[in-house]
């Protein structure tokens, strides 16, 4: 009995900590979600289409790009590169988040697989408060993240059934959201030169390699810009 009530207190703990630092994501998740619900069941996917793809991709752009690549000519080859270059930011989410998420168990492979941009934003920069365990913290944030896309994207097929409209522009959700996400982080820290460095790399590589291909270059500057900067501060 007392396992099983420390076992509760501590998962609501960590609910109460990680539930309004998702709150934002949510009101994001919920919109673009739909949005996606409505194009999948337009497209003429049926909503448990819907509700796999969600479950089981969870990789946010690349769910509107898997929905065009299933109704185009098959090309394996094609969606593999595809899928690698508009994903490949999560290797270098992967990397930074090795030490934060060592030592989980069970959690970890959850953890990994969920491993979309905003969980790494509340992730890697929140601060646990003390007495809440940090690995059910981690795990709630990215199992109530996933919850809030999962559910719009449902809520959007069903809605989808009764509901027609034009739905050109919603996916404009997401870039606010990563706004207001950039916003508060550099509120909460001092040192603003990761983010100058992430946004200078970002600009030039995109004039350099231009919209399609700019991605992996953008990230592998930011890399190398993190990693001589970490030498600077350790010298």
């Amino acid at each position: 009995m007392r396992t099983d009530k420390s076992a509760q207190g501590k998962w609501k703990a960590a609910f109460r900590a990680a539930f309004p630092l998702t709150l934002p994501i949510c009101i994001g998740f919920l919109f673009l979600g739909m949005s996606y619900g409505f194009l999948m069941k337009s497209s003429g996917f049926a909503t448990i289409w819907t509700a796999a793809m969600s479950l089981f991709i969870f990789a946010g752009s690349m769910e509107f790009i898997a929905m065009n690549l299933l109704l185009a000519s098959f090309n394996p080859i094609y969606s593999f590169l595809l899928t690698l270059m508009v994903n490949a930011r999560h290797l270098f989410y992967g990397i930074s988040m090795l030490e934060r998420y060592r030592g989980m168990g069970w959690k970890k492979p959850y953890l990994v697989f969920g491993l979309c941009d905003e969980t790494f934003s509340i992730n890697c920069t929140a601060k646990v408060p003390q007495g809440v365990d940090r690995g059910t913290f981690y795990l709630i944030v990215t199992m109530l993240n996933q919850c809030y896309w999962v559910t719009g994207a449902i809520a959007g097929s069903l809605l989808g059934n009764i509901l027609t409209f034009n739905t050109e522009g919603l996916d404009f959700v997401m870039t606010a959201l990563f706004t207001v996400m950039l916003v508060n982080q550099w509120e909460e820290k001092k040192d603003h030169r990761p983010a100058i460095a992430g946004i200078a790399a970002s600009l030039l590589c995109l004039l350099v390699f231009g919209s399609d291909i700019f991605l992996i270059p953008a990230m592998a500057a930011i890399v190398l810009i993190f990693a001589f900067m970490a030498k600077r501060e350790a010298v």
